[in-house]
């Protein structure tokens, strides 16, 4: 019985840690590449009707070209605080309106605007890993308190802690590859 317990330990540290990576995953796709997708904007807060909304629940999105993303409102009257949503996030990019659809226009990424990205990028992927070394010190901590409590022999501590340790490296080593190809998205010319 001691052994499924440290192995649920390590069970529930391994489904944390891939939801963090999952997380980063989705927080890259966020960030503005130089092409357009609907990822970029559908997670925008809209103050619609005093009720912080996403984006992706208020209207639908079509990518008729790589630089253009249009945004056709389900409610038409929802078209200004869209509007001010998108301005006021950090993409950089100036909304048109014309009074059916807006649409966004993504010119090319400066070397400059690159080089921010890239530092905003780094950035998400260091919080994903404190995230995952957090999963560790909780899950270690809870295998101690088996072993104190006599749950768990030490062999079978130090056997799960090894094990606790692999999944950590594992999951960290994704968050490093999906970092190394994000940056190459970016810097791609």
């Amino acid at each position: 019985m001691d052994d499924d317990m440290a192995g649920l330990v390590v069970e529930e540290a391994r489904d944390k840690m891939a939801k963090s990576v999952e997380h980063v995953k989705a927080e890259f796709a966020s960030v503005r590449t130089g092409r357009a997708t609907p990822a970029l904007v559908e997670s925008l807060s809209v103050d619609y009707y005093g009720t912080p909304t996403p984006l992706k629940s208020l209207a639908s999105f079509q990518v008729p070209d790589a630089k253009m993303l249009v945004v056709s409102p389900f409610d038409k009257s929802a078209m200004g605080a869209i509007e001010k949503a998108i301005s006021s996030s950090d993409l950089g990019i100036t909304p048109s309106n014309d009074g059916q659809v807006i649409r966004l226009g993504f010119p090319p990424l400066t070397e400059e605007r690159r080089r921010d990205l890239v530092k905003i990028v780094r950035h998400k992927a260091e919080e994903g890993k404190v995230q995952i070394r957090n999963h560790r010190r909780t899950s270690r901590h809870e295998l101690d308190q088996l072993e104190k409590d006599s749950s768990l022999s030490s062999d079978d501590h130090e056997r799960a802690a090894k094990q606790l340790e692999k999944v950590t490296q594992s999951g960290i080593e994704e968050i490093e590859a999906l970092l190394a190809h994000k940056e190459q998205e970016l810097l791609e010319v």
